[in-house]
């Protein structure tokens, strides 16, 4: 027997606007359309993407284009794509590979041991005829960071053992002979590395190593050659020293030389300046003697000058003595003629007999009386 509230509980739930296949009836037909063409596209990519490829290539790669197995060519950075049956794009990284490599125990041609430690970048090809004669043999390295660093490690030992082998060790440790060291080794890897297509760079050795027996026996002929250095500059300085205060003696006696011979020229520049100073002297001298004698010619000019000008001012009154000497009437009447002219029309004159003293009465009383004579 079937429950009711059972088959009532079904229909509920079937006929509910919430139920999943309500909810796919709301969506419309076309929209799944494009939702399952959309997903059947990707799925058919994904399936043929050995048929196309669409890929960027940066500045630091290069690609290469493969078909059916064989390569086609080598794409430079941008934007490569292609369609055909069984298409392929590799990309390879150009940037740097830093490698670091040590080798702890080298022996030289003296038979001395040392350590080394080499570093240097390494890079692949970017040229399309290296990249497509090498890519098939080399595809691991380079593809692979850590199958380059491996074969390039190998290869930098053997130069490193190369190089080493070849010096003595002060060759290959002391001085300049480091420099030499590291252009043997860059020259040794750059031949080991060039078939495969790699450029080596920046090769550089920046640590060396010693047992601690020869870095003893380094630091005793050290201390030798600093113990003979110190004795060459010991007698150097001696010998600057006396140098030094023979020099120090001849420039006191140079100076000493100096101030009397500059004692000598300032006496002799004084005596110089002191008969300048005579000489100048002397010829004011002769110049006042020379102005004084022009001033009393000038004065003896003018003596005779006044002498002819008093004879010319008394010519005419000694003319008139002599014609006073000669004509007394004519005196007589030039005495009258000035007595005349000096008497004006305001002067009073008072005439008494001889002998006579005069009075004079004012309004005011009588004032004294003058003796005239």
């Amino acid at each position: 027997m079937k429950n009711p509230n059972a088959q009532n509980q079904k229909n509920n739930s079937e006929s509910s606007p919430n139920s999943p296949r309500n909810f796919l009836s709301a969506i419309p037909r076309w929209l799944i359309g494009v939702i399952a063409g959309i997903i059947l596209i990707l799925v058919l990519a994904n399936i043929s993407k050995s048929f196309w490829y669409f890929e960027v290539i940066e500045n630091d790669e290069v690609g290469v284009t493969i078909e059916a197995g064989e390569i086609q060519g080598v794409v430079q950075p941008g934007i490569a794509y292609d369609f055909g049956l069984f298409v392929d794009l590799v990309k390879i990284k150009t940037s740097a590979v830093a490698i670091t490599v040590d080798d702890p125990e080298l022996i030289t041609i003296d038979k001395q041991r040392i350590g080394l430690q080499v570093t240097a970048d390494v890079f692949r090809p970017r040229e399309a005829d290296i990249v497509t004669a090498n890519y098939s043999r080399y595809r691991n390295i380079y593809l692979s960071d850590d199958a380059l660093q491996q074969r390039m490690t190998a290869f930098t030992l053997q130069a490193m053992k190369v190089c080493v082998g070849d010096k003595k060790f002060d060759e290959a440790v002391i001085g300049s002979g480091r420099d030499d060291l590291r252009a043997c080794i860059d020259e040794e890897l750059s031949a080991l590395a060039e078939p495969l297509g790699l450029e080596v760079r920046n090769v550089a050795v920046p640590q060396i190593t010693i047992s601690p027996e020869v870095q003893a026996a380094l630091d005793a002929i050290v201390q030798s050659r600093l113990a003979t250095e110190k004795a060459k500059q010991d007698a150097e300085k001696a010998e600057q020293e006396a140098a030094a205060q023979q020099a120090v003696e001849e420039g006191r006696i140079r100076v000493e030389q100096s101030k009397l011979q500059e004692e000598a020229r300032q006496q002799a520049i004084l005596q110089e300046l002191k008969r300048q100073q005579l000489e100048a002297e002397l010829a004011v001298i002769e110049q006042e003697i020379i102005n004084a004698d022009a001033e009393l010619a000038l004065t003896q000019a003018q003596q005779a000058i006044a002498d002819e000008q008093a004879r010319v001012d008394i010519a005419k009154e000694l003319a008139l003595a002599e014609m006073y000497a000669r004509y007394p009437g004519y005196v007589t009447l030039q005495i009258a003629l000035a007595n005349a002219n000096a008497i004006k029309d305001t002067d009073k004159f008072v005439y008494t007999p001889e002998g006579v003293f005069p009075n004079f009465i004012i309004t005011n009383g009588g004032l004294p009386t003058f003796e005239v004579r």
